[in-house]
């Protein structure tokens, strides 16, 4: 007996779809490759600064980044050069001249051991970034970073956590409501 035209088109199909059913791989692969070298690029972008438990940073909305820098800790009682004590608070808020010897020193050293770049370093200065907690009197704030210009660190950073701008609506809503 002859099969109809509409039995041997469906055997057909049988057969084909009796098949186990094909991975294409090619296509994963691309995406997860694409995937892992996203991540490595962007894996540097953000730059986290030890920060001491017993320094609490102000906010900020900044854009940039911190430099590989010297880092000036300022807590309740101590002043540390790249965690290593220089001096007290009390001290240097005691000090009669606007520069602290004792930081000063610590950073002359610090600069001995690092190689220059002329050029940059000589027009910039070298960079230090200062850590201090949010209670940090201005007085001292303000010795700290003339001994750094005195010791040609004049690259000076303020360390604090970033924070999401407010929309530029909220920011006039704010002016206007007043304090």
């Amino acid at each position: 007996m002859k099969s109809s035209q509409r039995s041997r088109r469906m055997a057909r199909n049988h057969r084909r779809m009796a098949q186990p059913a094909k991975l294409n791989l090619v296509a994963l692969m691309d995406i997860f490759t694409i995937l892992v070298l996203f991540l490595i690029v962007n894996n540097g972008d953000v730059e986290v600064l030890q920060a001491d438990r017993r320094v609490s940073l102000p906010q900020s909305v900044s854009e940039l980044r911190p430099q590989a820098a010297a880092i000036i800790t300022v807590t309740e009682t101590d002043i540390l050069l790249d965690e290593r004590r220089v001096s007290t608070v009390a001290a240097a808020l005691e000090a009669s001249t606007d520069t602290l010897p004792g930081l000063q020193q610590a950073l002359l050293e610090a600069a001995a051991r690092q190689p220059t770049s002329l050029t940059q370093d000589h027009a910039l200065g070298r960079p230090v970034v200062i850590m201090g907690d949010r209670a940090t009197p201005y007085a001292l704030l303000k010795r700290i970073m003339a001994t750094c210009a005195a010791s040609d660190y004049r690259d000076v950073s303020l360390a604090v956590n970033h924070t999401a701008a407010p929309p530029p609506g909220a920011q006039l809503a704010m002016r206007e409501a007043g304090p």
